[in-house]
């Protein structure tokens, strides 16, 4: 890895979305982008999302990948705590009747002033792609 500290955070709602962050991560690595991964909850950790989120430039983060299935509401409540770009990947889900289509609608409906980049149903690489262009540009 090149740099000393993550410059991209990723973020699940639970381990059931590892795998499909997984790509993310990988793909990151393979451009020498370190990158950190936490396990906070939207729902059942709402503080600890907040503070992830609000803290996350202060410790060098310039990036953030939130991926979340069913209503979806990970990226949105990250992108309300912080001024990074935020990049949300919509997660199919076994409990989901709509095959993600519904974390996809959730992560473009967002109300202005709280944008969040979306990539495609459980297009995690595709994240992590558009957070290396992102992070590009300053460079």
């Amino acid at each position: 890895m090149s740099s000393s500290s993550p410059e991209v955070g990723v973020i699940i709602g639970s381990e059931s979305d590892r795998p499909i962050l997984q790509a993310a991560l990988d793909e990151l690595a393979s451009r020498s982008i370190e990158a950190e991964l936490v396990v906070l909850s939207a729902h059942r950790n709402p503080a600890e999302v907040a503070e992830w989120a609000g803290s996350a430039r202060e410790r060098g983060l310039r990036v953030l990948i939130a991926g979340a299935g069913m209503a979806a509401a990970l990226p949105g409540v990250v992108a309300a705590q912080t001024d990074l770009p935020v990049i949300g990947v919509p997660l199919t889900s076994s409990k989901s009747p709509l095959g993600g289509v519904d974390a996809l609608l959730a992560t473009v409906q967002l109300p202005p002033g709280v944008p969040v980049a979306c990539v495609a149903i459980d297009g995690a690489r595709n994240a992590a792609v558009l957070a290396a262009r992102i992070l590009s540009i300053s460079r």
